[in-house]
């Protein structure tokens, strides 16, 4: 199992967490994420995706990249228009139509990119007459032919803040949970448990039909903590209140220790997580930056790092297999 240690990244207005590990006996991860700053610093774009993984889907790690990288691209420029439109109410409605067109682009652009990927190098066989013919083929017919783009199969999510607003994105499983200043969590895309392996996918026909879109105008108060994970978190847990502990905890420990500290310590919570779901887990969050002022009074912290009173490792309630501290 492979962890990945990131330094946390400060943005002015915000601080970011991100962290990946590589499921049990997997030869590499299928998961892709990105946490990052955009317009001068005034909003945060967060992306992850989760590549199906199965032989079906064996090129789904290409996938979840191009899924994270097109929304990427996309909400960039959407964050710009969020910023500039700002607290303007009167405008919003056009924001939020922008934002039910977001997947549709994002879709186009995904599979472009796995229609040339598989033209060049079909996933079904690469003899040079196979290759040619692929070719030819996307050549003629480009995106609108019917093509099996399974084996780059990918789950995405997605979220754009700003001091004046909140836009989530999300296909497939995944969890997307919002934090508000009282430490009450939310899910508000949640479709309910999981029915099986079987998932939404960018490599369904027109994808975007099956987007679920979230919108929340911050009028008062700060905004809420944004965490976006793959299922292998989720899965780790025996319910899903224990996956919810988990998230308030991380907010918790970051509002009392500094999201540096949680950023030290995420990659081994990250890694006990997958033991127990044996898939590769994936968080990134994003936290409205508080006053110098506010980290000034932080709790005293245990040689671990962790809040004195708190020995026990990992935040919120015991995962699978475990037994609380």
């Amino acid at each position: 199992m492979t962890a990945v240690r990131e330094t946390p990244t400060p943005t002015g207005d915000w601080e970011l967490l991100h962290g990946a590990v590589k499921g049990v006996a997997k030869r590499y991860s299928q998961d892709w994420c990105a946490a990052r700053p955009t317009a001068g610093g005034r909003a945060v774009v967060l992306a992850a995706a989760d590549g199906h993984g199965s032989a079906a889907h064996f090129r789904s790690d290409l996938g979840a990249r191009w899924a994270v990288e097109e929304f990427t691209a996309c909400a960039e420029v959407f964050a710009h228009e969020a910023v500039r439109v700002g607290g303007d109410a009167a405008s919003w409605p056009g924001l939020r139509a922008e934002a039910r067109l977001l997947p549709q682009a994002v879709g186009h652009r995904w599979h472009r990119r796995a229609l040339l990927h598989d033209a060049n190098t079909p996933a079904h066989g690469a003899s040079p007459a196979r290759r040619a013919a692929a070719r030819a083929r996307f050549a003629e017919e480009g995106a609108r032919g019917t093509w099996d783009l399974s084996a780059y199969g990918s789950t995405l999510l997605g979220a754009v803040l700003t001091r004046q607003m909140l836009l989530c994105w999300q296909l497939g499983d995944g969890d997307i949970v919002l934090i508000d200043d009282g430490g009450v969590p939310r899910t508000p895309l949640s479709t309910g448990p999981d029915m099986g392996d079987e998932t939404d996918s960018l490599c369904e026909p027109e994808p975007w039909r099956k987007t679920r879109t979230y919108w929340q105008p911050i009028t008062g108060g700060p905004p809420p903590t944004v965490l976006l994970s793959t299922d292998g978190l989720s899965k780790s847990f025996a319910d899903h209140q224990g996956f919810l502990d988990f998230a308030t905890g991380v907010r918790a420990r970051a509002a009392e220790q500094g999201v540096a500290a949680v950023q030290e310590h995420l990659a081994d919570w990250l890694a006990r997580a997958a033991k127990y779901s044996g898939d590769d887990t994936t968080l990134v969050a994003a936290f409205a930056a508080a006053p110098a002022t506010e980290q000034d009074d932080a709790p005293a912290t245990g040689q671990d790092g962790a809040p004195a009173r708190e020995q026990d490792g990992a935040p919120g309630a015991a995962q699978e297999g475990t037994t609380s501290a």
